[in-house]
């Protein structure tokens, strides 16, 4: 199969039967397969990372690359009566997928982005949402990603990553996901050897919330980039 421009070599290698493949959308964009593929968890997830984000979603919001499933159009229903949602992703595909998933009336922009280089502004973005993404990476584009996350990211602001990770030893699913993950999704194997907070930028300022479900088969990271020290050196005025 010959390689369409403007796709990373890994993602075509690695993902061409997932998300490059015209055909792969008419197989998974079924919400009952991607909740199989989450052992019945992809509910769960969605709203951990969907409340995390809060209601209603004032401001600029941005989702890095497209998902299977109802994630965004249920990110898009919070969106406030002036707030806007924005989605990238690196390939066409997958954002004509999205955009028949979505209300034409929602305040939702679709843009054709590389994940590790948006281009966008330094700073402006309310929040950013990564969910099940940091996984298909490999390492170095895995960290241009969070790298650009938290770029565009404002101070204060929050970015929420929802993604595999390492299971307990005793959880009776851990060696049918190691099967699957090192046969199907190599890289994901990163996040069980080493925490999300490994692959930030070197001396980025920022808080991290983690939380653990299934017994540690996935988890959440509200991750919020600090104020600048110019600004919280200001004092307080009523």
């Amino acid at each position: 199969m010959p390689q369409a421009a403007g796709i990373p070599q890994y993602l075509h290698e690695t993902y061409w039967w997932a998300y490059v493949h015209p055909k792969a959308v008419q197989v998974f964009e079924r919400q009952w397969l991607v909740n199989l593929i989450l052992w019945g968890n992809f509910a769960k997830l969605r709203d951990a990372a969907l409340d995390a984000l809060g209601t209603p979603l004032h401001g600029r919001t941005l989702q890095v690359a497209c998902v299977y499933g109802d994630f965004t159009p249920r990110l898009a229903e919070r969106a406030a009566a002036h707030g806007s949602l924005d989605v990238v992703d690196v390939l066409p595909i997958q954002l004509a997928n999205l955009e028949r998933k979505l209300d034409a009336a929602g305040a939702v922009t679709l843009l054709q982005r590389d994940a590790s280089d948006l281009g966008f502004d330094d700073a402006s973005y309310e929040r950013v949402v990564l969910f099940f993404l940091l996984h298909e990476m490999p390492e170095t584009v895995r960290r241009g990603t969070l790298s650009e996350a938290l770029r565009v990211l404002k101070p204060g602001g929050q970015l929420v990553i929802v993604d595999y990770h390492s299971p307990a030893a005793w959880h009776p699913l851990r060696p049918v996901m190691k099967w699957i993950l090192r046969s199907f999704e190599p890289f994901a194997m990163d996040l069980w050897a080493h925490e999300v907070a490994e692959f930030l930028p070197r001396g980025c300022e920022v808080g991290i919330q983690k939380t653990n479900y299934c017994a540690g088969l996935y988890q959440k990271l509200v991750i919020t980039k600090r104020m600048q020290r110019a600004v919280l050196d200001q004092p307080w005025r009523p």
